[in-house]
């Protein structure tokens, strides 16, 4: 009797602890996809389109420590400005952990944008992009990956910019531009 109490107790307790209510990025991403005011994508390195032999070794390096892209947006009207704001709240809120080490922000509070990351300088699991503008809503994108540095993340862009991205896979973020 005394052994089953304890084990009760013991899985009760275990239970307990390994549930993590903080929140996080990606519980919201969870929590809003299916949401009407939100717009989300998953973007895999495929929709890159490149010829990856004509690619240096330094953007061959940062496209295999890519794994993928998560884009949430919320596209803001005149009917959800109070949703607008708490959302955005929420995502500052998140973004205030220590474990996101904030490398860049520009604008004000109300417009403008950030670029954080988790990990270290030289294995950086997650780099967060948080944009927001009062009057088109905001976008947060996670570029997820393994062993990403800075400078990954550098050629990453160089190699957008040569890529032929497949813009039928893009047309919801389009949609919240307009």
């Amino acid at each position: 009797m005394k052994t089953s109490v304890f084990t009760t107790a013991l899985f009760v307790l275990l239970t307990l602890v390994s549930c993590n209510s903080e929140p996080s990025l990606q519980k919201y991403f969870v929590e809003n996809t299916e949401n009407k005011d939100f717009i989300a994508l998953d973007i895999s390195p495929n929709i890159l389109n490149l010829e990856k032999t004509k690619l240096s070794a330094a953007q061959t390096e940062a496209l295999n420590s890519f794994e993928k892209m998560n884009i949430l947006a919320f596209k803001a009207t005149d009917k959800n400005k109070v949703e607008f704001e708490a959302e955005r709240t929420k995502i500052n809120a998140i973004l205030k952990d220590p474990k996101y080490q904030q490398l860049m922000k520009v604008g004000s509070g109300k417009d403008g944008a950030s670029i954080s990351y988790v990990g270290t300088d030289d294995n950086i699991e997650e780099f967060v992009v948080f944009a927001n503008r009062k009057e088109n809503g905001f976008a947060v994108v996670r570029v997820l990956g393994e062993d990403m540095n800075p400078n990954n993340i550098i050629a990453l862009m160089s190699v957008l910019k040569e890529s032929k991205i497949d813009m039928k896979q893009l047309e919801p973020l389009q949609q919240l531009m307009k």
